[in-house]
């Protein structure tokens, strides 16, 4: 985790030119950054949802280490998608093994951000591997859970 850089977005106004603005739900974090400045960190493809939040510290699970051979960073575009990469054959394949398909379901490591925008993604409370690979589901209901105490 790179920690990109902690803010506060302000979400009266619109990103500014060249801007990349993502909000994630449930938790409802949202982060923003120049587009082609965010820093690979090395999980799933460069600009890719699962980047965006390893650099700002947000958890997206992604047991194969973003290599789409599994479908634990599954999410939901729910604003933006006209802005991604197209989903290639691999991540298809992949996604039709996932549960709760929705046609704006992608691969958090596959589906790339091309050009600056709003992005909307929702992380499904739910994932098939939190019990077989040990994963902390309390972290991520903690997070949600303290969230909406606000």
């Amino acid at each position: 985790m790179n920690d990109f850089k902690s803010q506060d977005v302000d979400l009266s106004k619109p990103p500014a030119p060249n801007m990349v603005r993502v909000t994630f739900l449930p938790e409802g974090r949202t982060v923003e950054f120049e587009f082609g400045t965010l820093p690979y960190d090395h999980h799933g493809k460069p600009m890719s949802f699962l980047d965006v939040a390893e650099n700002f510290g947000i958890f997206l699970d992604h047991a194969c280490g973003g290599a789409c051979a599994c479908t634990t960073c599954h999410l939901w575009i729910k604003e933006g998608d006209g802005k991604l990469s197209e989903a290639e054959d691999d991540e298809l394949d992949r996604l039709d093994m996932a549960a709760d398909l929705q046609l704006d379901s992608r691969l958090g490591c596959q589906a790339v951000i091309t050009g600056p925008g709003t992005y909307v993604v929702e992380i499904p409370k739910w994932n098939r591997n939190y019990v077989s690979e040990g994963k902390p589901l309390a972290l991520a209901e903690n997070n949600v859970a303290a969230r909406e105490n606000k």
